[in-house]
């Protein structure tokens, strides 16, 4: 899986209330060190809750996760 379609698969998961988002942080970590990537690209416009708290709270559970996200246009 590329980071492309792991982060497809986030955007999905994000859009049906967080279900299996998890697993597609898991798989998007996994592809982001194949791609020799430090950082995770997301499209604001895509999120559910596009305003600073919810971005800045994404990046919080991401963090922890171990995946460290930055937003397109920012």
């Amino acid at each position: 899986m590329t980071a492309a379609e792991a982060l497809e698969k986030i955007y999905e998961s994000l859009a049906a209330d967080n279900a299996g988002l998890d697993d597609a942080i898991k798989d998007l970590k996994v592809a982001l060190a194949a791609e020799g990537k430090k950082e995770a690209v997301v499209e604001p416009g895509r999120l559910a809750q596009n305003n600073r708290q919810g971005r800045k709270l994404m990046q919080s559970y991401f963090k922890k996760k171990g995946v460290t996200v930055v937003f397109a246009g920012a």
